[in-house]
């Protein structure tokens, strides 16, 4: 798994309507060195109705969009944020990713890890017993769960906390194989600990 210390996870929610889909909101935060160091977080303006299940699943209202800044704005702010830091998300090439390049904003090329991804590759040894993989019930694994998910703030911060849960396993199983790789070489030699007192 790829290691970083500083980079930006971000979460955004859409409504569906006719096929199409909205951007409503936009989050993101970014992490140094294992802490969340900033949080960018936004509405989008639509004036679409949004859907009841969207409504019930975000709460995110029609009043909220209605009264929020135009995508162009939003997204180019969150450039800003992200400026030219390396970016996660989690299953984000599926629908994040191109519902930001449909409006504008293209994060491809910073896009460096996918959570998604990488729990799956961990499926058979690491999160044996897991119930699913969607995003709350993994943070919820880790104990990173926020209670507000299906919001892109919320989920941006479990993306990220996943992600240095992940981080700390990885950490554990070397140096764990460290102090392993260390016993081994003391049993071939039974008396090492005794240098020097002779």
């Amino acid at each position: 798994m790829k290691t970083l210390e500083k980079y930006v996870a971000f979460d955004v929610e859409f409504n569906t309507v006719d096929e199409i889909e909205h951007l409503i909101q936009v989050s993101a935060v970014s992490f140094e060195n294992g802490q969340e160091v900033a949080a960018f977080d936004s509405y989008v303006y639509s004036d679409v109705p949004v859907n009841s299940f969207v409504v019930g699943l975000t709460g995110i209202t029609q009043e909220k969009v209605l009264t929020a800044p135009k995508a162009s704005e939003v997204l180019s702010k969150l450039k800003s944020f992200v400026s030219d830091l390396p970016v996660i998300g989690y299953n984000a090439h599926k629908s994040d990713l191109p519902i930001l390049l449909e409006n504008g904003l293209d994060l491809t090329p910073l896009y460096a890890l996918d959570v998604y991804e990488t729990a799956d590759s961990m499926r058979d040894n690491k999160l044996h017993g897991i119930k699913n993989f969607q995003l709350k019930s993994l943070a919820e694994f880790f104990g990173v769960a926020e209670k507000n998910a299906h919001n892109a703030l919320a989920d941006a911060r479990m993306t990220a906390r996943i992600y240095e849960a992940m981080k700390d396993t990885q950490d554990a199983e070397k140096l764990l194989a460290k102090q392993n790789e260390k016993s081994v070489t003391d049993d071939t030699k039974p008396f090492a600990g005794l240098a020097g007192l002779f």
